[in-house]
């Protein structure tokens, strides 16, 4: 839990200083009123008050009171800064952290999981500290100065009030330790609350159309039933603190002055003033001492979750990326040439590899094309080339060079990908493609112009705004045809010595597909070209092909030489294609 607080810059911890200074002048502002009140007690026991005695004690105690009020509000202020800096510069560090995870790390904690660490787990920190500075600060200084005052005060007053604090204590030890294993669960349930609530809506299209609304019901319906009877345990268990609270306090009272009457019906006439005076200013500081145990009791109903959040926090700030760049620049004399040296790989969650002993050469401006059954790991393979994952044996070379020697900005600059998926942020298409260009040159338009004419995208001339045309996260108002055009336009701009097409031509048709290909061809004329593909027509022209199967490779060489010595090749051609169009050459 301490471990986290190292976050704080040293603005905050300035400011928390001061919170505590604010805190001790309250408390002793608090606890210096009933020495007015006691005064004037004994005053009027005595029945010797005079008016201006009452103007003095009374304008002292109002003046304590407003001091105590101005302090508490400055506490807020200060507190509340400390909690919001405190928040962001936690956000900024996680999602910076989480920015440097490779897929083997973000599969670890899974999506859902990372976005709940970096919202909900800072928040609890964050009203915890808000909270936290003005109680778990004030409870034990009140509680132990208040102590203190009444420690010259009568046994019996001392007695009661010790016996209802190891009450209170007992009873928030036992129910804290009751609540601490279901709060550590709640964190883990609004992971799996948010997992299926993401999986649902972006997956609203396919639910309808399999009339699966009932069946995805249920299912969030035991997600929130879970984290919903957690917080309920955990809300009855707390509950108890407050009426227990009560009992205490008002037992304490009725214990003061059942022991005060005593007192008074035992002392002499003469000291029978005193004595209430003394009883009255008991009172309070018993109040103050109950009202210190209330806060805490505050704290501990928020701080066992705020440990459990502490810890997810941590865990993803100690978790150290498994792919570690250079800082140096490589010198290379190529350009875009890749070579496999014995590359094996398995993922972290499998002992068994994925892919096996590849061993290939793709040399500069090539059009290099891999195909095989689903599963057969081509997307797995070309992940590796930019560093998505590392080998777990042998090595992958750009320009004779281990891709491992190469800094983060250098490697990205020479890969550009365009992923199986298309993914396009919220903003406009603008944005969108320049995405992989940090600077903002003066011609970018004609580039931006230059990669929709290769990628087909002929469509954002026809918008009413054309490039600046609004896109919604994740591209939802584009089709997928259209969304993947953006994508090669995007990877295209970027115009690094290689590209990678992973499967980005699977959502096209037949004429579009081999339209971006004839484009791609002309236009990117020495820079080596990868494409990932299902289908024979989108890759049978390409400079060489490789034939994956089960993670190893089962043939290279032209679409000729295939057809005559692969028969995996073979039989994937032929379940897509004649024999008469295999024979016969793409028209273009």
């Amino acid at each position: 839990m301490l471990k986290i607080f190292r976050n704080l810059k040293k603005r905050d911890v300035c400011f928390m200083l001061v919170c505590v200074l604010l805190v001790i002048a309250q408390v002793w502002l608090d606890l210096t009123m009933p020495d007015y009140t006691q005064k004037l007690t004994e005053s009027v026991s005595a029945g010797s008050v005079e008016m201006s005695e009452v103007l003095k004690n009374g304008g002292m105690m109002l003046l304590c009171a407003v001091g105590s009020m101005v302090c508490a509000m400055l506490c807020g202020f200060f507190a509340s800064q400390v909690a919001a800096n405190f928040a962001k510069t936690l956000r900024d560090k996680l999602f910076g952290h989480i920015l440097k995870f490779s897929n083997a790390e973000i599969n670890r904690f899974s999506t859902p999981s990372l976005i709940t660490r970096t919202t909900n787990d800072v928040v609890q920190l964050q009203m915890l500290i808000a909270m936290g500075m003005q109680m778990m600060i004030k409870a034990p200084v009140t509680a132990i100065w208040a102590i203190v005052k009444i420690s010259n005060s009568s046994v019996e007053w001392t007695t009661a009030v010790f016996v209802c604090v190891a009450v209170v204590i007992v009873t928030i030890a036992l129910l804290v330790g009751l609540a601490y294993p279901k709060f550590r669960q709640i964190q883990k349930l609004t992971d799996n609350l948010n997992d299926v609530t993401r999986e649902n809506i972006s997956g609203v299209r396919v639910v309808r159309a399999f009339n699966a609304e009932k069946y995805q019901e249920k299912k969030f319906d035991k997600v929130n039933d879970d984290i919903t009877s957690n917080h309920l345990f955990t809300s009855r268990i707390m509950g108890l603190m407050m009426p227990v609270m009560m009992m205490a306090m008002n037992g304490l009272t009725l214990a003061i002055y059942w022991i005060g009457a005593y007192l008074i019906n035992k002392a002499e006439i003469m000291e029978r003033a005193e004595v209430i005076g003394n009883m009255t200013a008991f009172t309070q500081y018993a109040l103050q001492i109950m009202g210190a145990f209330m806060m805490l009791v505050m704290i501990f109903i928020i701080m066992p979750r705020t440990m459990v959040s502490a810890k997810r926090i941590n865990e993803v700030l100690d978790t150290q990326p498994s792919i570690d760049y250079k800082t140096q620049e490589v010198k290379t004399t190529g350009h875009g040439k890749i070579e496999f040296k014995n590359v094996s790989f398995a993922y972290s969650d499998s002992g068994k590899p994925c892919l096996k002993n590849l061993n290939f050469e793709i040399n500069e401006g090539e059009t290099f094309a891999i195909i095989g059954a689903t599963g057969t790991g081509k997307s797995t393979l070309v992940n590796l080339i930019p560093r998505y994952y590392d080998t777990t044996s042998g090595e992958v070379l750009i320009d004779g060079v281990n891709i491992k020697e190469y800094p983060e900005e250098q490697l990205e600059k020479m890969v550009s990908v365009a992923p199986q998926k298309a993914t396009l942020f919220s903003g406009d298409i603008k944005s969108n493609i320049t995405y992989g260009c940090k600077e903002n040159v003066s011609d970018n338009d004609e580039r931006i112009k230059k990669a929709l004419e290769v990628s087909k995208s002929d469509f954002v001339g026809n918008l009413a705004d054309g490039i600046h045309s609004k896109v919604a996260q994740g591209g939802t108002n584009y089709s997928g045809g259209q969304k993947q055009r953006l994508s090669i336009a995007r990877a295209v701009f970027k115009n690094s010595e290689i590209m990678i097409f992973d499967d980005t031509f699977s959502a096209l048709d037949y004429k579009t597909d081999m339209l971006v290909r004839k484009s791609i061809r002309e236009e990117l004329t020495g820079t080596t070209v990868i494409i990932v593909a299902q289908r024979i027509g989108t890759i049978r022209n390409a400079d060489n092909i490789l034939v994956l199967h089960d993670g190893e490779i089962a043939g290279i060489g032209k679409h000729e030489e295939l057809m005559e010595n692969c028969p995996i090749y073979k039989e994937i051609a032929l379940s897509q294609l004649s024999a008469e169009e295999l024979a016969g050459k793409e028209s273009v």
